[in-house]
């Protein structure tokens, strides 16, 4: 799956990358002055994570997109960008089946779970209202507590948070998307926003040569439209350009 800045999302076969010359192969047909933003190897089980630097995100099921017949392609919108925006990531989520209820349901009671300690921005769900009432059983909480990932969030002036996958509901391809994080003159656009793991730590990198390191479970976990708390304290004339997640098997040395 490849994504463009532009917010297109083009998929093919594997069998369409073999043999690769010394300089290289297409991935996907551009327009003139259209770039990539990402490319991952994806399943039927995936879905797609869209996030633009404006803060609007969209997430899919992978199968939305057929699967295109060679690589000379523009691909399909995979999200609708207003003007001045663009998609600065891609990241691929696992599929899981639940209602909008049982989303809100398994947020409320993993906030109580976690003593309230997640900042919540309005309802903590964005758009949508929870249903009066609505519990899982406690099978169903289970089951939902394995299948759920955090997406870690930053900005360009170091602000990042945590925030759990069921926030993310998942639409049809195509549309402006929903909020991934408030974007303000206090944080600044988006730069990234992938899955991480507990265990991973995570590098950022400034456009004026500054390096900070530190464990994932040192960032807060805050609801989809919060602004996050500052994760690198950067000078008024530097930006966060790059973040990396390193995981535990990658600090290990095991494989």
């Amino acid at each position: 799956m490849f994504a463009t800045r532009t917010g297109n999302v083009s998929r093919n076969e594997l069998s369409d990358f073999e043999s690769i010359n010394r300089n290289g192969k297409i991935a996907m047909k551009r327009d003139p002055g259209v770039q990539i933003a990402g490319g991952d190897i994806c399943t039927i089980a995936d879905d797609v994570l869209l996030t633009t630097a404006r803060g609007q995100c969209i997430r899919f099921p992978v199968d939305d997109v057929r699967i295109f017949k060679g690589r000379d392609s523009t691909g399909v919108r995979g999200i609708r960008i207003e003007a001045g925006d663009h998609v600065i990531s891609m990241a691929l989520l696992r599929h899981v089946e639940a209602s909008a209820d049982e989303r809100i349901a398994y947020l409320k009671m993993a906030r109580a779970v976690a003593g309230d300690e997640v900042e919540e921005n309005g309802n903590g769900n964005g758009e949508e209202e929870a249903t009066q009432g609505a519990m899982l059983s406690q099978e169903r909480y289970a089951e939902m507590g394995a299948a759920e990932q955090t997406i870690l969030t930053v900005s360009s002036n170091g602000y990042g948070k945590r925030t759990s996958s069921f926030e993310y509901r998942i639409t049809s391809r195509g549309g402006k998307g929903i909020t991934a994080m408030a974007v303000n003159d206090r944080n600044g656009p988006l730069v990234a926003s992938f899955p991480v793991e507990n265990e991973d730590q995570i590098m950022l990198v400034t456009d004026g040569g500054q390096l900070i390191r530190c464990p994932v479970n040192d960032i807060r976990k805050a609801g989809r439209s919060t602004q996050g708390v500052i994760v690198l304290d950067t000078a008024d004339d530097e930006h966060v350009v790059s973040v990396e997640r390193i995981s535990e098997e990658e600090e290990t040395g095991e494989t």
